[in-house]
């Protein structure tokens, strides 16, 4: 199987790429460069940005705070944020964020805009360090559709989850999740990092300039720091500890578990439980999480029988077309595809 999918790896591949099983490793491989300019490979370890990937991050999160009884699903935005709301309608609950079905206005609607990098040329990226920095690209706008009328993917909503952590933590954000997710998952490479600090083994992102035929950075492209919308660095190995931990109770109750990856939301081709896409399999449905910004692409999926499938790239290539090429392998070897 290794030969198989290795035969699948595009030459031209910069990332990394992780399947296992329980504690069998069935595939790992590191490509191409965390840093191009020095000669820099990617490794196993390399802590690469996920963009909107840290969004099952921060509803793991949430769902704990919720377990605790510390917050409800049911809870509404009004209620717990003191800010002026404005047109925005202050009775959106935490779990129309979490499924994307509030209407809030998002600063980057992704069903009318596709340059992310374009957010940045009147509103300086450098600026945004925390949740609270991106208010103000979404805070006056009038509501997309009332709350609860339909699924349309919304980052504005998670960082207002985002911000709902640190008002009933006392915590920064990334320091809640670092207790709250990662420490109870064994994640000691992933975290928050501001892209003119960023600590050892961390991959640039690249972008291609057409024009000079040559890559540049992303790093006036994306937010200097991420928020509760996404931009955790991670490794394709910590990754896998967040599946373990999540599925080996560490995270969230059996219970919870379940509601996390049940069908919420959806409009008949895209599907979402709780901060997880879900992919419709020929018995139910597998949860997944992906990001994609200039640069970057990722995507991580668990199958039933505990097969875990990460992909990374820093060179924002097709980590879906791969998944979708590796998954007939992992049915034809392990019968992956088979719900437990």
């Amino acid at each position: 199987m290794k030969e198989k999918i290795r035969q699948l790896i595009p030459e031209d591949f910069s990332g990394c790429v992780l399947i296992t099983k329980g504690e069998e490793t069935l595939f790992e491989g590191a490509y191409g460069f965390a840093d191009r300019a020095n000669g820099w490979r990617n490794a196993l370890d390399t802590r690469f940005p996920t963009a909107s990937a840290g969004k099952a991050f921060v509803a793991a999160g949430v769902l704990r705070l919720v377990e605790e009884g510390r917050l409800s699903l049911d809870d509404t935005i009004g209620a717990c944020l003191p800010l002026d709301w404005g047109s925005i309608d202050d009775s959106i609950t935490v779990r129309e964020l979490l499924t994307h079905t509030s209407g809030l206005p998002d600063y980057f609607d992704e069903s009318v805009m596709d340059d992310y990098a374009g957010l940045w040329r009147d509103f300086p990226n450098y600026r945004i360090r925390s949740s609270r920095d991106l208010l103000p690209l979404f805070l006056s706008k009038p509501m997309a559709f009332p709350r609860g009328e339909r699924f349309q993917y919304n980052n504005a909503g998670f960082v207002v989850l985002g911000l709902l952590t640190e008002q009933l933590t006392g915590l920064a954000f990334d320091e809640y999740l670092r207790q709250a997710v990662f420490a109870p998952c064994g994640m000691e490479d992933t975290g928050y990092f501001e892209l003119d600090r960023l600590p050892a083994r961390c991959a640039n992102a690249y972008c291609f300039d057409a024009q000079r035929g040559e890559y540049y950075t992303n790093i006036y492209s994306v937010d200097a720091k991420g928020t509760g919308a996404g931009g955790a660095f991670t490794t394709v190995l910590d990754v896998r500890r967040f599946w373990e931990g999540l599925y080996g109770g560490r995270l969230l109750s059996p219970a919870m578990l379940a509601e996390m990856t049940s069908l919420h939301a959806g409009d008949g081709k895209e599907f979402y439980g709780y901060g997880v896409w879900l992919e419709r399999a020929p018995e139910g449905f597998l949860p997944y999480f992906e990001g994609l910004d200039p640069g970057v692409s990722f995507l991580s999926k668990r199958y039933a029988d505990g097969t875990i499938v990460t992909a990374v790239s820093n060179l924002e290539q097709n980590v879906w077309q791969l998944g979708r090429e590796i998954a007939p392998v992992l049915k034809e070897e392990t019968g992956s595809y088979r719900l437990a």
